[in-house]
């Protein structure tokens, strides 16, 4: 069994977290930080109530909707604000079931740090979020920081809405992809049990090797 680490570091340097020493070894007896985090930073999970398609909050989602058997789907070729489109699955499409997740693989990890990172990121395509729902895939993962166009309301509004009121939950700004050389692996990505919260950092993890 092998654990891949598909989650950002949390540190001041992301957008949304700032830290505070709270507490200090020499002084109180135990070092300790007092965390300031955006609930969308970094590697994250969106919930329902994120764009209220229900009053579902983190704190309510079973555990079970933040793990999957999960195909891994190679769109390393798409380009700037590219749209992706149940064509990029190929041969994976016919082989997704009810219940399984999908890893977009964009490389797209590789720009943070940069303008394009958030600004022109390829995105999940309204046709492809119907065929995921149609589907009943539930849990999904993309590189960039939304499935979406963040510059466009309506846009991130809509596809967010499509997925989240179809049962899919949502990991958006994994990184580490390359490290995946399974075309499936299992997919887990456990957000802290916030009350009524729309979403969190992750750890989340690709594990591969359970099948051998």
């Amino acid at each position: 069994m092998k654990l891949i680490d598909l989650s950002q570091v949390v540190s001041p340097e992301l957008s949304g977290v700032a830290f505070r020493q709270a507490k200090f070894l020499d002084k109180d007896g135990w070092n300790a930080k007092t965390l300031s985090l955006y609930s969308h930073s970094g590697t994250h999970v969106d919930a329902p109530i994120h764009y209220e398609v229900t009053n579902e909050g983190l704190d309510q989602m079973p555990l079970d909707r933040f793990m999957a058997d999960a195909w891994v789907v190679d769109c390393t070729h798409i380009e700037k604000k590219g749209l992706l489109k149940v064509d990029h699955l190929k041969k994976i499409a016919d082989n997704v079931h009810s219940g399984e997740g999908l890893i977009f693989k964009t490389n797209w990890s590789q720009k943070q740090g940069t303008t394009a990172y958030r600004n022109d990121l390829p995105r999940i395509s309204e046709s492809l979020a119907w065929w995921i729902v149609d589907k009943g895939v539930s849990l999904i993962g993309v590189e960039p920081p939304s499935v979406a166009d963040v510059n466009s309301l309506e846009e991130v509004t809509r596809i967010h809405q499509i997925l989240l009121s179809g049962g899919v939950t949502i990991v958006e700004g994994l990184t580490n992809l390359e490290e995946i050389s399974e075309k499936k692996v299992m997919f887990m990505a456990f957000p802290l049990k916030i009350k009524d919260g729309d979403g969190c950092p992750v750890r989340a993890v690709a594990i591969e090797n359970l099948w051998s």
